[in-house]
């Protein structure tokens, strides 16, 4: 047990020694891209339209209880700026968004310390975004999110 709270002390500090850097251009975004409904439903609730890549081909949300489903038609890599870590996004990314929070997360893992992270929540903190992994957090500019990256190795729909 201790071996893993220490664990998680050492990805937590790492995140948040490395969370304050200056934005970085994303090679990926395609800031020509109108938003899509629901980029721009991403901005009704506080958020930036680059958490979500720009080949989404639907989504649904419930406007009562909040929960979402986005379908990209297929799996989807990209680079998150600033620190280039690898993200997937799976077929279908669900979870519950309310302003200014993104929680119960489904379907967005990244690539750090040698392993699979799943993101289990985003929660928009004046002009940073908190992403939540289990219990780390990392902290990030918002603006590093203002473009809607393009999926990896693939054609986008915009």
């Amino acid at each position: 047990m201790a071996k893993i709270l220490l664990s998680f002390s050492f990805v937590f500090l790492f995140l948040v020694s490395h969370s304050s850097q200056d934005p970085v251009p994303n090679p990926n975004a395609n800031p020509k891209s109108s938003p899509t409904p629901v980029h721009a439903e991403l901005t009704n609730f506080g958020f930036p339209i680059g958490l979500l890549p720009n080949s989404v081909l639907s989504y649904t949300l419930n406007q009562t209880s909040g929960d979402f489903s986005v379908d990209l038609g297929d799996a989807c890599k990209i680079t998150l700026p600033p620190d280039n870590y690898l993200a997937t996004y799976s077929k279908k990314v669900t979870g519950k968004i309310v302003k200014g929070r993104i929680a119960e997360i489904d379907g967005i893992r990244v690539w750090a310390f040698f392993k699979w992270w799943s993101i289990t929540g985003i929660r928009s903190s004046g002009d940073n975004l908190v992403f939540e992994v289990g219990m780390v957090t990392a902290k990030y500019p918002t603006k590093n999110f203002d473009a809607s990256p393009a999926c990896e190795g693939r054609h986008s729909s915009s």
